[in-house]
């Protein structure tokens, strides 16, 4: 963005001679233009280059829009054709990373805290993401925080989702004062506020979207789930008025190869249960939040994310090592570039590109699957709270009760609140 245009003495000069060629009025609205750019000049060019307006960043922008909205350029590609951010390589970058301490961030939960919990190397921290051929901007707190002002972010899924948004709050609390944040948790929704921004951002757990019997936020381990088809409505009264939507949903519906779907009912029973392929329920649960966003969302004023689904790092055959392991005692990440696992994530990530493809409402998707992949060091593995007291057989073999599926923060989560930045500037 150019600087706003200074005034020399002679530049003064030189109106005042022409004052006598203009009418008075003309003469006085010519002055108070002026006035107002020299006096503002700085916040009037980030209001005319769209900096902090989300109406100029839609996925879909207004057609035919004014020559002088322009995006800003954050991710600088060195290609014709611009840049896959979610295509690249991991950097060794201690000097720039972690983006926060772990003690610095009281809103951790404490399954998510390894080095309170004994870890005792700090590698993981250390890896910055950098996609081919460009690269990533910087994340810019203070940038992030005036787009928020006076409006709503909200983080809708599963506890992985629930780990991005405790980064999100990371990575911006430390410039907001003591006084004028605060966090709240009640029911299936937490709410971090920003007083002074007038924003929040907030999570709700809905880990299917659609009302399931998984939806208590405390008490939801249950082995036996059903979803309800067409009730989303159920949760998303508690979605409206969003400015920022990031969802994501994809580890509750791996139960096996069919997911088990009741109809919709006025009664609150979970009956006519029927079971469906896992990528059929899938897509049934994408379908609902996009018609839920088409009613819901403006495009032209608001955002809407997707988070592709987060790997695991169950079975250390899959990455060729000896098998019986897993993500416990890894502190490298797997170097195969092509590697991708094993699991069902290609028929998975096939639905998503069916359903997006063809979807009417504009969706920005943060595809965090295959540069996640290859970290299998970043999970919490046993480093965290133990909500059960663990067993002697488990206690003699550390792999049986590691956390494969959840990541240590600081670390991988934050890159993907550097990637939901980038496409949150420059879609």
């Amino acid at each position: 963005m150019k600087p706003p245009p200074t005034f020399s003495s002679s530049s003064s000069t030189s109106i005042l001679i022409r004052k006598a060629r203009l009418s008075p009025f003309l003469f006085t609205l010519f002055a108070f233009v002026v006035f107002v750019t020299i006096l503002y000049g700085q916040d009037l060019g980030c209001i005319l280059y769209g900096q902090f307006d989300l109406d100029i960043i839609t996925d879909h922008p207004p057609p035919s829009p004014k020559k002088h909205y322009k995006k800003l350029p954050f991710t600088i590609s060195e290609r014709e054709n611009g840049c896959d951010i979610f295509s690249g390589k991991w950097v060794w970058d201690p000097l720039n990373r972690p983006l926060y301490q772990e003690s610095e961030c009281p809103y951790i939960q404490p399954q998510l805290t390894c080095q309170e919990h004994g870890r005792p190397d700090r590698d993981y921290q250390f890896w910055r993401w950098q996609p081919n051929g460009c690269s990533l901007p910087s994340f810019n707190a203070s940038l992030m925080l005036e787009t928020l002002r006076n409006k709503k972010m909200m983080f809708v899924g599963d506890s992985l989702n629930r780990g991005q948004f405790v980064s999100m709050v990371c990575l911006l609390h430390s410039l907001i004062p003591e006084n004028a944040k605060s966090m709240k948790t009640v029911g299936s929704l937490s709410v971090f506020t920003m007083k002074d921004y007038n924003a929040t951002i907030e999570f709700y757990w809905a880990p299917f979207l659609l009302e399931s019997n998984a939806d208590d936020a405390v008490i939801h381990r249950i082995s036996d789930r059903v979803v309800r088809r067409g009730s989303i409505n159920k949760h998303g009264k508690h979605w409206k008025g969003v400015d920022i939507m990031v969802f994501n949903t994809y580890l509750w519906w791996m139960t096996g190869l069919e997911m088990k779907v009741s109809q919709d009912s006025s009664d609150g029973e979970l009956k006519d249960i029927v079971e469906m392929s896992t990528e059929d329920a899938y897509r049934m649960g994408l379908k609902s939040m996009l018609r839920w966003a088409k009613k819901n969302m403006n495009p032209k004023k608001t955002r809407l994310f997707f988070t592709s689904m987060s790997p695991s790092h169950q079975k250390s055959q899959d990455w060729g090592a000896e098998s019986g392991g897993n993500c416990y005692n890894q502190t490298e990440m797997i170097a195969d570039p092509n590697y991708w696992g094993t699991d069902c994530r290609k028929s998975i990530m096939g639905v998503i590109g069916d359903v997006f493809s063809k979807s009417k409402f504009p969706i920005s998707f943060l595809n965090i699957t295959q540069l996640s992949s290859y970290r299998k060091d970043a999970h919490t593995s046993i480093y965290k709270k133990q909500w059960n007291p663990l067993t002697p057989e488990q206690i003699a073999n550390p792999a049986s009760y590691a956390d494969c599926v959840h990541y240590c923060l600081p670390g991988l989560q934050d890159t993907w609140n550097e990637l939901l930045f980038a496409k949150l500037f420059y879609p």
